[in-house]
């Protein structure tokens, strides 16, 4: 089963490759709000306070990896 929405697992694999807010915006033509929103998302699912706490969470449940 799957976490992360297809926008989500985009959004943190760029998040990964250290791209900022507003850089992932830009890559995949959306507002930074909206790359906000689906990060708090995330937090919300994870039950986490963070980023890096949801990066790390996601990764040892293999649903993003570094690469």
């Amino acid at each position: 089963m799957n976490i992360l929405t297809p926008r989500e697992k985009q959004i943190f694999d760029l998040l990964i490759q250290n791209y900022s807010t507003s850089e992932i915006a830009q890559e995949l033509g959306i507002t930074s709000k909206t790359v906000r929103n689906h990060i708090s998302n995330v937090l919300l699912k994870l039950e986490v306070k963070g980023r890096a706490q949801a990066v790390v969470e996601l990764i040892k449940v293999k649903e993003i990896e570094i690469k």
